[in-house]
């Protein structure tokens, strides 16, 4: 490394022990954990309030737009994300497919006419096959489909 002039941050440099459970490390956009044995891995918080916010930009409640045009934007910042992190622990897409529909559910609740984040009788309103329907990219299938029955 010093041949190259290479140097390694003391402040974002740590040493683990990958062999002792409750360990972990954060590399390229991952947060690696030992957890019973097993090395886990999901994406790091910073990774996933990066892709929240650059969908809270396209999913303003006042945006104009139309709800196609809005999905066909998010479905483009899904897409990417899911492709850079599809191998992570499977329950990560189902919290954050969830939390692309509670955004949906606001917008078509404040052209409705009401207020406040999609929530309680707007799951019925707008279930999610409704948005399966209007085109919305499903990281949850998509894993389902790359993955393999033992590792569900």
């Amino acid at each position: 490394m010093q041949e190259a002039g290479l140097e390694l941050s003391d402040e974002k440099t740590r040493v683990v022990d990958m062999s002792v459970e409750g360990q972990w490390v954060e590399f390229l956009g991952y947060h690696f954990e030992v957890m019973k044995d097993k090395i886990k891995h999901w994406p790091r918080q910073k990774s996933i309030r990066k892709m929240q916010d650059a969908i809270r930009a396209k999913t303003r409640r006042c945006n104009g737009y139309g709800l196609k045009t809005i999905i066909h934007d998010v479905n483009e910042i899904l897409r990417g994300w899911f492709g850079y992190y599809k191998y992570s622990y499977r329950l990560t897409f189902n919290q954050q497919d969830s939390w692309v529909r509670m955004r949906l559910r606001s917008v078509l609740r404040k052209r409705s006419g009401r207020s406040g984040r999609g929530k309680g009788f707007d799951h019925i309103r707008w279930p999610n096959a409704y948005f399966e329907a209007q085109g919305l990219f499903s990281m949850v299938g998509a894993f389902k489909a790359i993955v393999s029955p033992q590792m569900r």
